[in-house]
């Protein structure tokens, strides 16, 4: 079944590729406007990072963001069309996959910051996380902005997981549905642990208005 889920998630960034580019360029995604979009671009600012990669990119808006800071940005993501939507509108974006970046890490430089922007949806991410220590310079550190785990927990509950994202709520159509993989706050503290990082800050961007967290932010160091 973990099989059929990743090849499943694999072909729904290459469907939904239009889709999700509408969606992001047209402020759709109200969480996002609301306060994720900044905090992620803010966390990466206060690192006064030289060179960034922003892994599992999509159709490019923090690389592009990012750029405008002045900072150099390489970013890649499995899906060609997506890959093909951001380099149409400026930028550094290269076709590869998690595997492909598993097998050699070194290709892609060193990074001052690694960036993971609601990108990691698969179950076994350890060997990733493993691999990025290979990217990163001295003292340089993983940002991972992900759902927060109380607030998605859904009808499933507060437990690890396989979930499914239909994208209803972000308008347009999204021809295929994307298996996720649910982690609670200890399963992913854990797993930064065992994949060899020390964690810096954990915080939760908040809806400005109700307070509830939007999602979950953490800052780490190998």
């Amino acid at each position: 079944m973990t099989g059929d889920n990743r090849m499943q998630l694999d072909h729904s960034w290459r469907a939904n590729a239009l889709a999700w580019t509408r969606a992001v360029r047209e402020s759709r995604i109200r969480s996002r406007q609301l306060a994720t979009d900044r905090a992620v671009v803010e966390a990466v600012l206060a690192r006064r990072p030289a060179r960034v990669l922003d892994l599992g990119c999509g159709e490019g808006w923090l690389s592009r963001t990012l750029t405008g800071h002045g900072f150099s940005v390489l970013g890649i993501d499995a899906s060609a069309p997506l890959v093909e939507a951001a380099q149409a509108a400026g930028g550094e974006f290269r076709c590869l996959d998690y595997a492909q970046l598993q097998d050699d890490p070194r290709q892609l430089g060193s990074f001052d910051v690694v960036v993971c922007n609601f990108s990691l949806f698969e179950e076994r991410l350890e060997p990733l996380l493993i691999a990025l220590h290979e990217l990163l310079v001295e003292e340089g550190a993983l940002l991972i902005q992900t759902v927060h785990p109380w607030q998605a927990r859904g009808e499933e509950g507060y437990r690890n997981g396989w979930r499914r994202e239909t994208f209803d709520a972000f308008e347009g159509e999204f021809p295929e549905p994307m298996p996720w993989y649910f982690r609670t706050l200890e399963c992913w503290c854990e797993l930064l642990r065992d994949s060899g990082y020390r964690i810096d800050a954990l915080r939760e961007p908040a809806h400005p208005d109700t307070g509830e967290p939007l999602s979950l932010l953490v800052e780490a160091r190998p």
